[in-house]
């Protein structure tokens, strides 16, 4: 009935919520498997399996000539791992517990540090998978050189932001629309398998078809990220302005939306997903 109520200091709150989000990602990354490692593994093979069917149609479509001129599998990968991030990020955060969730019952969780969880753990698979590649590829078959290493890792966390963002939205509407948001991720998901460009070069499309992947906000951060790993190629139809701009008001939309949901929902709503 009666409680003593404490406020920390901003230190001792920090530390609290840095806690829990750690807690709130192993719980995450062990949610696919009991066994974290199988995990990470699992979303190692969809990499590996992903890179080696572009590999495959390129060579049989006898498109690796219009790559650019360099490893043609570290031009794959910088395409796949980048898509790949994005979209298991937005698929993460539209999936992360609301407030109607059972986890929310247990103080301090609450919606934020959730959505920075999902955000966080897909982000951490993702990064330690792409780094095992990486480093299996570089000592077992090729001696590559990536020319501003530290740009495209840039252009990766760029993609995670920008996924992270738009997810946020989607989130915001869910608790209303749970039919319409799964299927847009979906779509949206699968749509940017050919809308983000990983496919191809943007200095290579006419204007036209240019005016058709502009809009994403993940192909101008593939081209740019080709522009950091490559010496030999220059980026000269995307920028990196773009995405930021684009992530930002995303993320804002996203968090004035998420604030207005979490005032507002209920259990009934949420028995509606």
């Amino acid at each position: 009935m009666f409680g003593n109520s404490r406020k920390d200091s901003g230190f001792v709150a920090a530390f609290t919520i840095a806690e829990l989000i750690y807690h709130s990602i192993a719980r995450k990354i062990r949610k696919t498997h009991s066994n974290a490692l199988m995990s990470i593994i699992v979303n190692l093979l969809q990499l590996v399996i992903f890179v080696l069917a572009f590999y495959v149609m390129f060579s049989l479509l006898g498109l690796r000539s219009s790559a650019v001129r360099g490893d043609f599998l570290l031009y794959l990968m910088s395409g796949i791992f980048l898509y790949m991030t994005h979209s298991k990020t937005l698929g993460a955060v539209v999936g992360s517990e609301g407030p109607t969730s059972p986890m929310m019952l247990h103080a301090p969780m609450n919606t934020i540090i959730a959505i920075l969880s999902s955000a966080l753990s897909a982000l951490y698979v993702q990064v330690l998978s792409l780094s095992l590649i990486l480093f299996v590829y570089y000592v077992g078959f090729k001696h590559f050189e990536i020319d501003n290493a530290a740009g495209a890792f840039g252009m990766l966390m760029l993609a995670w932001f920008a996924g992270l963002s738009i997810g946020m939205v989607l989130l915001a509407i869910k608790p209303w629309f749970p039919t319409a948001v799964n299927m847009i991720t979906l779509v949206y998901q699968r749509a940017n398998m050919i809308a983000s460009g990983k496919m191809f070069l943007a200095n290579s499309l006419p204007t036209f078809m240019l005016n058709m992947f502009d809009w994403n906000p993940l192909f101008h951060c593939i081209d740019q990220a080709r522009g950091f790993t490559f010496i030999n190629y220059v980026p000269r139809n995307s920028s990196i302005t773009y995405p930021i701009i684009v992530s930002l008001v995303f993320l804002m939309i996203g968090l004035m939306g998420e604030f207005y949901a979490r005032k507002n929902t209920s259990i009934s709503l949420s028995a509606r997903r």
